[in-house]
């Protein structure tokens, strides 16, 4: 069933997470966790990606390459950088801090767009969570780096959330 999903979405990503891109009052956020990092050192707090965080990165920009994203965000770390740098394609990437994101005022700014956020296997659950208004989703497991969130929000209407698995 898994391997099916993946054929499902590796072939037809757009038509399946973007439905509401096109949709004026509609927001799409866009939350994955950073790629596989460099694990060599036990003692570095800030490792760039490995080669296999690497070529995830480019998978991730195939995936998305049909999405036309508004504003890209990023935690400041060179593991999520280096994981949004491809699919952004040179255009801005905004810096944001987990620990001090207002996510009404992050609604607000974004109302009718569609972003890309980048982050950690603690904060985009919390990210997710927040943006819905709920406790939907827990930390993400430390081997999975291949988690997508897409939440829509279309006016005043309950937010609509999905989970995707894209390896």
């Amino acid at each position: 069933m898994k391997k099916l999903l993946y054929l499902i979405l590796f072939f037809s990503p757009v038509s399946i997470i973007s439905q509401y891109v096109d949709e004026p009052n509609c927001t799409s956020v866009y939350l994955i966790r950073h790629a596989e990092k460099d694990r060599t050192n036990k003692e570095e707090r800030n490792p760039h990606l490995n080669d296999k965080g690497i070529e995830r990165t480019f998978k991730w920009k195939s995936f998305f390459k049909n999405i036309k994203f508004d504003k890209f965000y990023s935690t400041n770390y060179h593991r999520t950088i280096e994981t949004i740098q491809p699919i952004s394609n040179g255009e801005d990437i905004v810096i944001y801090s987990p620990s001090n994101i207002d996510y009404n005022d992050f609604l607000k700014l974004n109302k009718g767009k569609v972003v890309l956020v980048v982050g950690h296997s603690n904060t985009i659950p919390t990210f997710a969570n927040n943006l819905l208004g709920s406790r939907v989703y827990n930390n993400i497991e430390d081997d999975n780096n291949s988690n997508l969130y897409v939440i829509n929000i279309c006016d005043d209407n309950k937010p609509i959330n999905s989970l995707y698995t894209v390896e």
